[in-house]
């Protein structure tokens, strides 16, 4: 934990709350929104479950605190949940925010029932995908949609990375338009466009520096269908001599991947990375990125690939198409669609020039997605809800433009 040495009178108190520190998009965004929130204007905090891998990370960042709750775990327990929200709602009595900040279903239901319990007035939720989607059995889709249902009341402000998350909460029933913005998952454009040159990795694998490389990146679990990633490599092995295959993070389906790598016979092809922070440098060794999702916010690896100049496969699913424009910064397939996704992908290994002005295009578009300026947006917004009217709950029909930011 850290302190802050400076006068805070006049600051903002903002708490975010986040389930996990994982290495993922919604993680990332909030250690960097929380590193770089004008410490003259902001005074910061940080509420998660122990065990990830950034909590050292958040730990690291000066003048902010972390508060560490073991009962805030990603599965459903009702005990632990209980005793999470009660330990959540007495941390932020103690703590007295201005603004509560909540990211990812668990700790969106829970840590904005705290704030509420603990008498914050202004309570922002960003929506960085939903914890119901088209796979779950219904029943479970249900209470989950209900939850988010029964929690939106409590919500000053809700944000999301994508118009099609937003689009889905409201055909859902979940909040209106009224209450809703749009700000994109920032990224570091710089660290993109200017990471070292192809080198050191193709050595490390073995890779030739001509041959064609196709890399994933993303969390080893359902959501991500990395297993239809090993497929796709299978069939575009068959078609491109030479072609290899990185995919890059962990996780529960890690065995799973393994498995299917040595059923297709990919040994020496297929590399299995682990979780790497070298993501920029990585980009440079690769010639397309592909994304085999299920359901998404918006992923953050699409802008990413599109700063390093990559045209990106990827599956049409929830926001990713907001990125993505299909013909001219890559293609889009239907989620599960394993052969459309590996013959999009031969296709531009066979047709460097096209994927490289591909490439080009996406680099062009991807000036939303600045990672300082979705910092600027938040500092607006937060100074904007405080100043309104710090013990006041929402108001049906407010100023916020629906899709549109602030």
């Amino acid at each position: 934990m850290m302190q802050s040495t400076e006068p805070s009178a006049a600051k903002i108190r903002v708490c975010h709350i986040i389930t996990l520190l994982e290495l993922g998009g919604a993680q990332q965004n909030t250690l960097y929104t929380s590193a770089h929130l004008d410490r003259r204007r902001f005074e910061v905090s940080l509420v998660a479950g122990p065990g990830g891998l950034l909590d050292d990370e958040a730990r690291s960042i000066p003048f902010m605190e972390t508060h560490w709750i073991p009962e805030l775990v990603r599965e459903v327990s009702p005990t632990r949940d209980f005793v999470a929200l009660l330990k959540l709602t007495a941390l932020l009595r103690r703590l007295k925010p201005d603004l509560v900040h909540t990211h990812s279903s668990k700790a969106g239901i829970l840590g904005r029932w705290a704030a509420h319990l603990a008498g914050v007035g202004a309570l922002v939720h960003t929506v960085h995908g939903f914890g119901f989607h088209p796979g779950m059995p219904s029943l479970k889709r249900q209470w989950f949609r209900t939850l988010e249902t029964w929690t939106a009341p409590l919500t000053t402000r809700f944000l999301a990375v994508s118009q099609a998350n937003l689009d889905c909460a409201v055909r859902s029933g979940i909040f209106p338009p009224g209450r809703a913005s749009l700000i994109r998952s920032g990224v570091e454009l710089a660290a993109f466009r200017n990471g070292a040159r192809r080198g050191s990795l193709r050595t490390e694998l073995k890779i030739s520096p001509d041959a064609p490389v196709v890399g994933m990146v993303g969390c080893l679990k359902p959501q991500k269908a990395p297993v239809d990633f090993v497929k796709v490599a299978a069939e575009v092995s068959r078609r491109i001599a030479g072609a290899h295959f990185l995919l890059v993070g962990d996780g529960e389906l890690r065995g799973a991947v393994e498995r299917e790598v040595v059923q297709h016979s990919l040994a020496g092809r297929f590399h299995l990375l682990g979780w790497r922070r070298d993501i920029p440098s990585l980009f440079k060794n690769i010639d397309v990125l592909a994304l085999t999702s299920l359901w998404e916010g918006l992923p953050r690896v699409v802008p990413e690939a599109m700063a390093a100049s990559l045209p990106v496969v990827a599956t049409r699913v929830d926001g990713t198409p907001e990125a993505v424009v299909e013909g001219e910064t890559g293609f889009l397939v239907e989620p599960g669609d394993v052969s459309a996704m590996a013959d999009k992908i031969s296709w531009l290994l066979e047709h460097p020039e096209v994927a490289r002005s591909m490439g080009l295009k996406g680099r062009e578009r991807v000036g939303e997605f600045d990672i300082d300026l979705m910092v600027d947006r938040l500092e607006a917004l937060y100074e904007s809800l405080v100043s309104e009217d710090t013990g006041a709950r929402p108001r049906a029909g407010g100023a916020a433009s629906y899709g549109g930011g602030d």
